[in-house]
């Protein structure tokens, strides 16, 4: 998780190849020298190390062949004039290293680093140098390396993750793709990850959460330079802090006809569970009413435990129609399955002008038809339904998340939330966001049923598909961590999510509250 700071993190995120083309136009363009770039690296390392470990004992730098392995060189150098204890590693042939890795490699040795080849040392020898160490920094591979790695460097990674040694990482965790966030084979756990020049989309999405640790940035004093290398950014990054900001302000005489009429359509036999918990979560994000249109044996249960909804039993897709007519924004597919029953609901919701949320079942109804593009909906599907709505496998989702959220927009159009570590959402215009963070309490049933209430109660508000889905789930993020701290991970339910949603919305930055008792807040 990267809550700690991450709000002073840059909100633009960069592929791998976008970074490397900003570090040859600043060197090449002759703005900065590139050994000079590569000591402003080790010394942003070096600092953050000392702040986080400022006595880490025997300090274990692991150096590969590349700049990245530079870097590495020359914090085992800064280590060494601090007066640690130090012993850097070649898992490439230092006599080899060319360019700036050479200058780098010469200059630790000049100044006393003891570096010793992996290749030359004794199992034992390397066993006692890992069980040792107090401190590993990886810097090994660095940004332009792709899938998994082999030999030596995946050697190093499992003893670096068998250990109990904290580990520092060097711009990224070795094995980890800097543009995608996956993990081909093995990756250095990395407990803090030092980033620069522009942050890497990879530590935000997909696998790159587990593997990074807190992320902190330096751009070593070239973001001027940004703007002229002609490199754009590949999404940007957002979190709650960033966001609650546009919540729309309620005046003191707000009135609940002023927040949007919300309608639920959910929960078949069996299912009524999701459908709840989807109500209950917009009428907890403000949505001025909620109606829930439901099976009729689920009406009594939902209003005994959310009395403020409004629950209509509905058994044929013809009753849908008038309650449509009167809803500011719709959210249907929670519990909807798959039968008659939801075939209808869904069926009356899409041919309906009225802004809509399709989760859940509906996707999966929705990959079975021919793809019709459409303006006013917010699709949020998981890795699974994204699969089936792309009629491709999870594992290609996942092996590139943003340009799997892009694909599902360009077939269907409107606004495509992809859930998973790192939600990427997608709009007609603009790039990618990515909502910073993560969280394990959410993998459990109904947590997604709890997001598309929250959207659709935003949407009902504000009007506003994208800025909805995008404020939605760093609300959704910040609720279960909030709720996390309390309880842990293990056994969080949607409730305990939802049970914290007032209170972040109160505490934003973009809430008024009442200024007391009889400051003229109407029902």
């Amino acid at each position: 998780m990267n809550d700690a700071g991450s709000h002073s993190l840059p909100e633009t995120l960069y592929s791998a190849d976008a970074v490397r083309e900003i570090d040859r136009y600043v060197i090449e363009g002759g703005h900065v020298d590139g050994f000079e770039l590569m000591q402003r690296a080790a010394a942003a390392t070096f600092r953050h190390l000392v702040k986080v470990w400022p006595e880490p004992g025997s300090l274990l730098v692991l150096c590969g062949a590349g700049n990245n392995g530079g870097d590495g060189y020359l914090v085992a150098a800064s280590a060494v004039r601090h007066g640690w204890s130090v012993v850097c590693v070649a898992v490439a042939d230092p006599q080899r290293l060319q360019g700036d890795a050479r200058r780098a490699w010469q200059k630790a040795e000049s100044d006393g680093v003891p570096v010793q080849r992996w290749q030359d040392l004794e199992p034992t020898v390397a066993d006692h140098l890992f069980d040792g160490a107090g401190l590993i920094v990886d810097a090994m591979l660095g940004t332009g390396v792709r899938g998994a790695p082999r030999g030596d460097f995946a050697d190093l990674i499992a003893r670096c993750n068998a250990i109990a040694a904290p580990v520092l990482a060097v711009d990224l965790p070795s094995g980890l793709d800097a543009t995608t966030g996956q993990v081909a084979g093995e990756a250095v756990k990395a407990d803090l990850t030092v980033t620069f020049i522009g942050l890497k989309a990879g530590l935000f999405t997909a696998q790159g959460p587990a593997y990074t640790g807190r992320v902190v940035f330096d751009d070593l004093d070239i973001e001027a330079l940004l703007p002229q290398s002609g490199q754009a950014p590949q999404a940007w990054r957002r979190n709650w802090q960033s966001l609650a900001v546009s919540l729309p302000r309620r005046p003191a005489t707000a009135h609940k006809g002023r927040f949007g009429h919300l309608l639920v359509v959910a929960g078949d036999r069996g299912f009524g569970g999701a459908a709840l918990l989807a109500a209950e979560a917009a009428a907890r994000s403000g949505a001025g009413l909620v109606t829930l249109a439901t099976r009729p044996e689920h009406v009594a249960p939902a209003l005994t435990r959310c009395p403020s909804l409004m629950v209509q039993g509905v058994i044929h897709g013809s009753e849908l129609p008038p309650l449509l007519a009167r809803a500011t924004a719709v959210v249907c597919g929670p519990g909807l399955g798959q039968g008659s029953w939801g075939q209808q609901m869904l069926q009356q919701v899409l041919v309906s002008e009225v802004p809509q949320i399709l989760d859940a079942d509906a996707l999966n109804l929705m990959a079975t038809r021919v793809p019709v593009r459409a303006g006013n909906h917010v699709l949020t599907p998981h890795p699974g339904e994204a699969a089936r709505l792309l009629g491709v496998s999870v594992p290609e989702v996942e092996a590139d998340r943003l340009a799997a959220a892009v694909s599902l927009q360009q077939t269907f159009g409107g606004t495509v939330l992809l859930k998973g570590a790192g939600t990427v959402v997608v709009g007609d215009e603009g790039l990618p966001t990515v909502i910073d963070g993560s969280n394990p309490g959410l993998a459990t049933g109904g947590m997604g049923d709890v997001l598309s209430g929250i959207i659709a109660a935003l949407l009902a508000q504000t009007g506003d598909p994208r800025a909805s889905a995008e404020m939605a789930a760093a609300l959704h993020l910040a609720a279960a961590d909030r709720a996390s701290r309390q309880r842990g991970f293990m056994g969080l339910l949607p409730m305990d999510v939802i049970d914290r949603l007032p209170e972040l919305l109160g505490t934003a930055e973009g809430v008024v509250a009442p200024a007391g008792p009889n400051s003229g807040m109407l029902e």
